[in-house]
């Protein structure tokens, strides 16, 4: 990417643009991805005084880039395509004619407008920038999660944003989806023999797919009580990356091939409805607790400032009604304040057909097993089992195959935000999501939460720091299984309710 391109961030100032979006494009200005005349704006109301605005983004990358990325140098260099823009997104007469102005002085370019805003100034801030002419041929426009808060809320702002953006100049961004890792898994499906071979339901005897994280709701409790674990990171992350995991393979590793064949994994979940919703689905809420290190964990009600019965945490049991995974139980599982922050896809393969060995060997067999690392530390493990070395009697150990990103390929943590403003820059959509996409995700989600509102489970509660509420270990264990996480740091579930 060298190509002249003008990048509009509204909400320029914020919490995402400071910690995500303006070290990914720090670090694509160290990589020489922009032009000499390119440039940033930073819309920001009320005050763009330059000078304490370059300083709060100064002090910004320092804060949230890896140690030592910062550089004075480049620093400098970077600050100098940066421009602050004082703008009331809301209100036409303030700030959008001179805004206009500067902005086409580079009319010609490539056009990327970032709204890091709520979804309710989505509609107006497109609105806006069809009557000040801005949206050009070369325009895209960028949309955070959380689109909508059900699928009628979602298709409104869809519609809302259709109304000015063509649906390929839309990009429905999922920063998951940007992670290297997540590109890996598609190079290991779809280029090795031996994986492409075995991925279905005659090899594979579940997955699991966990994002968890070890803070509580901080500064977003005003939005996150208005949403849950269920719209804030099921409907989204973990079912785009349950697409990634179960679709067919594409004929080809563009946009509309990818799109397509995960919107059939979509349209493939079976429904969970009603009475169902007690037997697949767990929500919890985390209450305080002592730290490892004597720390007071607060409650969410705590951190809140009020009661609610709002979810922090969600396991479902998916099923994927389709020839490849029929009776291949999917795990899901999402929750705040939990004992570790991590996000893994496991894939546990069936046992062998016919165990050679006797008893007691016989018994230590293992099947094998993938785990798929995104965070923290991004890489792939394969659990094999060997016999042991110099050992005096005959016996059988689990070993594991481990690549590990960092070491093998020697780089530092990947910025899926890079990533992802890299591809949007040069117009490339195959890991955003369509508008399709959501609305399939929405009509599998909502009927659950619907089932909630309704009584259909109990909100059960957690301790802060642990691995969630002891009734999602009833999920996999129902077919046998047991969460991996739990079991290999604690030789056994240290879920527990709390009183």
């Amino acid at each position: 990417m060298t190509q002249e391109v003008d990048i509009v961030i509204f909400g320029g100032m914020g919490d995402l643009s400071l910690r995500k979006l303006l070290p990914a494009l720090y670090r694509s200005e160290l990589e020489h991805r922009f032009s000499d005349n390119s440039r940033i704006f930073l819309t920001c109301q009320g005050d763009a005084d330059r000078g304490r605005r370059q300083r709060q983004v100064e002090q910004g990358l320092k804060t949230y880039l890896l140690s030592g990325e910062f550089n004075e140098d480049l620093w400098t260099r970077f600050a100098e395509r940066l421009h602050y823009v004082d703008l009331d997104i809301n209100d036409l007469q303030a700030g959008w004619t001179q805004f206009a102005e500067r902005l086409d002085q580079h009319r010609a370019c490539v056009r990327l407008f970032y709204l890091a805003i709520p979804p309710s100034l989505f509609g107006v801030a497109c609105k806006h920038l069809a009557e000040t002419q801005l949206v050009t041929p070369e325009s895209r426009v960028v949309v955070e999660k959380p689109l909508g808060y059900d699928g009628a809320s979602a298709n409104a702002i869809n519609t809302e944003i259709a109304a000015f953006f063509p649906e390929s100049s839309i990009y429905r961004i999922d920063h998951y989806l940007g992670k290297e890792t997540v590109q890996n898994l598609l190079a290991l499906r779809f280029s090795n023999s031996l994986f492409e071979h075995l991925w279905d339901s005659k090899t594979i005897a579940h997955v699991q797919i966990t994002i968890a994280e070890t803070v509580g709701v901080e500064a977003r409790a005003g939005f996150y009580d208005k949403a849950g674990a269920l719209r804030d990171m099921v409907q989204n992350h973990l079912l785009q990356l349950l697409c990634l995991v179960a679709m067919e393979p594409p004929h080809k590793l563009d946009a509309e091939n990818i799109r397509d064949e995960k919107l059939k994994v979509l349209k493939a979940l079976r429904p969970i409805t009603g009475d169902q919703v007690t037997a697949f689905t767990v929500r919890g809420q985390y209450v305080a607790a002592e730290g490892p290190a004597g720390e007071h964990l607060p409650s969410y009600v705590d951190e809140l400032g009020q009661g609610s019965t709002t979810e922090t945490f969600v396991a479902i049991r998916a099923h994927i009604d389709n020839w490849r995974w029929a009776g291949v139980p999917f795990y899901l599982r999402t929750g705040k304040r939990m004992k570790e922050r991590f996000a893994e896809i496991v894939v546990q393969f069936k046992p062998v057909s016919h165990a050679v060995y006797d008893s007691p060997l016989a018994n230590s067999l293992e099947p094998n097993r993938l785990n798929i690392r995104l965070q923290p530390e991004e890489g792939i493990k394969l659990t094999l089992m060997t016999n042991k070395f110099n050992a005096e009697r005959e016996g059988l150990k689990p070993v594991a195959l481990n690549l590990n990103f960092a070491e093998t390929f020697n780089y530092k943590a990947g910025d899926a935000y890079k990533r992802l403003l890299i591809d949007a820059i040069d117009g490339n959509p195959s890991l955003f999501i369509h508008r399709r996409e959501v609305d399939r995700a929405w009509q599998w989600a909502d009927p659950i939460a619907e089932a909630w509102a309704r009584g259909y489970s109990p909100l059960h509660i957690y301790r802060a720091g642990s691995w969630g509420p002891r009734a999602a270990d009833d999920l996999p264990a129902a077919d046998g299984n047991r969460w991996f996480q739990a079991l290999e740091h604690d030789g056994l579930s240290a879920i527990a309710d709390t009183g």
